[in-house]
């Protein structure tokens, strides 16, 4: 009974361009699963902070005493600093003279809606990555089967008898890129799909805060001014 190839013999023995193909595989998997687990790691804890924070800001605390709180902290990313951007910008115009408080409310929006779009550009960081992944593996992993499917059919030009044995090798380990690229690609798709869901939900949830915020801060400017 002839010995059968394990898949370290299949893939030493391709060609070097089908070779390059399965090791551009294996790195592009290497790397997504890096991301994937970041991105776990990431979404989770944010997920984790909206909760922490809603659950302060609405136990009735005065909101100036907890801005002044959050900016002495190095950093705030999230629904901090949603928060801080609209609170520090209504503090900023609420203090100058002669303005109206729609004209403040106007900036306050225009500052959360900036902040929201720039936790969002975080929240999807690595995403696009996991979608090229996911998309194009597959292809690439056609590309390097398809070619040494062609330089195992080329091969038989050389032989006076060809046979399955022959040529089954070569099959082989074209068809080892194909699985590679599957298997760069599945889980990617998989996370993608996963992680933006949850971008999705936490995105809901901070334009939710920026509105109620916001209607807190236009009473309350309405109130300051007419006051003042």
């Amino acid at each position: 009974m002839a010995e059968q190839l394990s898949i370290f013999e299949l893939i030493s023995n391709a060609s070097l361009l089908v070779q390059g193909v399965m090791a551009l595989l294996v790195l592009a998997s290497v790397v997504s699963w890096m991301m994937i687990f970041q991105r776990w790691f990431f979404l989770r804890r944010a997920q984790a902070e909206v909760e922490d924070f809603e659950e302060h800001f609405w136990s009735g605390i005065d909101l100036r005493k907890f801005f002044v709180e959050l900016e002495r902290e190095e950093s705030l990313n999230g629904i901090e600093n949603i928060f801080a951007s609209g609170f520090r910008e209504y503090t900023r115009l609420t203090e100058q003279t002669g303005i109206d408080a729609d004209a403040v409310m106007q900036g306050v929006q225009r500052t959360m809606r900036v902040a929201v779009n720039r936790e969002e550009a975080r929240l999807e960081t690595h995403l696009p990555f996991l979608a090229t992944v996911g998309s194009t593996s597959p292809y690439v992993g056609l590309f390097g089967t398809v070619w040494g499917i062609m330089n195992s059919f080329r091969s038989l030009a050389n032989m006076s008898q060809a046979t399955l044995a022959s040529v089954a090798p070569g099959i082989s380990e074209a068809l080892v890129a194909t699985a590679m690229g599957l298997f760069a690609a599945i889980p990617a798709v998989i996370a993608y799909n996963r992680f933006s869901a949850r971008v999705e939900i936490l995105m809901k949830r901070y334009e939710a805060f920026a509105d109620e915020v916001s209607t807190i801060l236009h009473r309350a400017a309405h109130t300051r001014i007419e006051e003042s």
